[in-house]
């Protein structure tokens, strides 16, 4: 972590994909800049993240993604860390975490719209597996969007391979709200 000067916080390896992924894509050198994006395994370990990495610890710069459903953790242990109190959502993304509506695979989804999804999904070979949970009963009456996000959540690893595949099947015009902000704030930190 020596060539580190700024840590991305992401949830999982799927976010932490997308991130690199879309950096990629727009011709830029996470590493080379500096930035390290680290999957935390789950959204609850954000305060040993932000200890390890923060003022306390190696003294970082953080920023990162979260889920709208874990604004509370993160505002918590961000204030804990010092780095405000009463952190509102516009405090948040001053600091550098933007904040998914429902989770990163929920943005990816509305902005390839659920045909771009089911392209992607046929590229890969799994059109057959996704058809068959939109058939299953619990599933049937539901609308694309909650499928595709079923769909995804589902099998071994399928969130971390359709991540990157998303990301990169979107139009750069589209890139979702908090991704696009996420990587623009890393230009301006680096």
């Amino acid at each position: 972590m020596s060539d580190v000067n700024t840590v991305v916080l992401v949830e999982g390896v799927s976010d932490k994909s997308a991130v690199e992924t879309l950096a990629g894509r727009r011709g830029r050198d996470l590493a080379a800049e500096g930035v390290a994006v680290l999957a935390m395994g789950g959204a609850t370990n954000i305060g040993a993240f932000v200890r390890e990495y923060g003022p306390a610890g190696l003294g970082l710069r953080l920023s990162g993604l979260c889920d709208v459903g874990e604004v509370g953790d993160y505002r918590r242990h961000l204030q804990f860390a010092g780095f405000g109190a009463d952190l509102t959502r516009d405090d948040l993304e001053k600091l550098g975490f933007f904040v998914c509506v429902a989770d990163l695979e929920d943005e990816l989804i509305r902005a390839l719209g659920p045909d771009g999804v089911e392209r992607v999904i046929d590229a890969e070979g799994d059109l057959r597996s996704f058809r068959t949970l939109q058939h299953q009963p619990a599933w049937r009456e539901g609308d694309t969007h909650a499928q595709l996000r079923r769909f995804m959540g589902s099998g071994g690893g399928r969130k971390i391979r359709y991540s990157a595949l998303m990301v990169e099947a979107l139009d750069l015009d589209r890139v979702p709200r908090p991704l696009d902000h996420l990587l623009a704030h890393l230009a301006s930190t680096s």
